[in-house]
């Protein structure tokens, strides 16, 4: 009886302890189910962005450009002789019409006495050419030949007086003379460049923009740019704008004039120029690092739904930081901004916002 009643027992223990395992075991098992992945699901890659808002944009292109003197020129002498005497310092500020330097012009001073003594011997013959005619003592056949006789050389006279003007060679404007390739008594020919003539009281700024911005440059707009060394910006009034765009570069040419009377810009340098165009409204703009280049244009990663979502995009200007969104965006989609190289469309996001 004690036997049964034992063994009985020693079964019910048994039959309890595996009623205990088999709950712990579902529970363990439900555990794990709850904490895989539902469907395999990937998690979330995380992701700044920002919420696309409108706002006033003043559109402005920055090209870079390149300064040019007011009137510039290579001086040189007509003619070609020994110099005789030079006038100028080098360095200097020079007015319109001064001498800078003088051609030795014996020769050609010989060569006009004897130029004069023919003319008048021919002026004195096509007088008495004229009172004989009067008197008909001579044809008129006679007489023009003497008068023409006189006529040329006469104008050979003016051509030797305009070659001895010329060894006087004079500015042909006022500004500051250059360093001087000369010293008297070296022979000069037409092809010396003696120095150069620069006006920079005022400069010209030469720069070119895009094509797609022709229809926004006025004449007397105005423009600001900077040069390399100084971090003071000047300003520039357009005054001449180029008729028809380069078809090589497809841009336009455009030249704007600046004060310089403290000679702080330098002939030949580059400058940095900021042209302001149209200001647009309700203009859409987003970080540039957004922007992911592709064979026909560009395209961003919007979020949708918790999902990357690809858009694509035509863009404007660029700023340092921003680009200007002219069409595939609307206000309020949410631009993702980070690891967008590693995104693919329907990629699920989880995206922190920044302002």
């Amino acid at each position: 009886m004690k036997l049964r009643t034992l063994l009985l027992t020693l079964i019910i223990i048994l039959f309890i302890g595996f009623i205990g395992y088999r709950i712990k075991s579902n529970l363990d098992k439900s555990s794990d189910q709850t904490n895989k992945p539902v469907g395999n699901k990937k998690p979330s890659t995380k992701v700044n962005g920002i919420v696309v808002t409108e706002e006033n944009f003043s559109n402005v292109i920055s090209v870079s450009g390149s300064i040019e003197a007011n009137e510039q020129v290579e001086i040189r002498s007509e003619v070609s002789g020994i110099v005789e005497n030079i006038y100028f310092k080098e360095g200097t500020n020079v007015t319109k019409g001064q001498t800078l330097f003088k051609v030795n012009d014996i020769e050609l001073r010989a060569q006009l006495a004897q130029a004069n003594t023919r003319k008048n011997l021919a002026g004195e013959n096509e007088r008495r050419a004229k009172l004989l005619l009067e008197k008909e003592a001579i044809s008129q056949e006679e007489y023009e030949i003497a008068s023409a006789e006189y006529r040329s050389l006469q104008s050979q006279a003016q051509l030797i007086q305009a070659q001895i003007a010329k060894t006087a060679i004079k500015a042909p404007f006022s500004g500051k003379i250059g360093l001087r390739n000369i010293s008297p008594g070296t022979y000069l020919t037409p092809t010396t460049i003696v120095t150069n003539l620069v006006s920079s009281n005022e400069v010209k700024i030469t720069f070119s923009i895009p094509e797609k911005y022709a229809n926004e440059v006025k004449l007397n707009n105005e423009i600001e740019f900077t040069v390399s060394g100084s971090n003071e910006t000047f300003k520039a009034s357009i005054y001449a704008i180029e008729p028809s765009v380069d078809v090589t570069t497809r841009t336009l040419l455009v030249r704007a004039k600046a004060n310089n009377k403290e000679g702080k810009l330098f002939p030949g340098t580059y400058a940095n120029v900021k042209l302001p165009l149209t200001e647009i409204k309700d203009a859409i703009l987003i970080p540039s690092e957004a922007i992911i280049p592709i064979q026909n244009g560009k395209k961003v990663f919007i979020a949708e739904n918790g999902k990357a979502k690809e858009v694509k995009i035509e863009t404007g200007t660029r700023t340092e930081d921003l680009i200007l969104v002219l069409e595939g965006l609307k206000l309020g989609d949410t631009v993702i901004t980070s690891a967008i190289m590693s995104l693919k469309p329907e990629t699920a996001v989880q995206v922190t916002l920044k302002k």
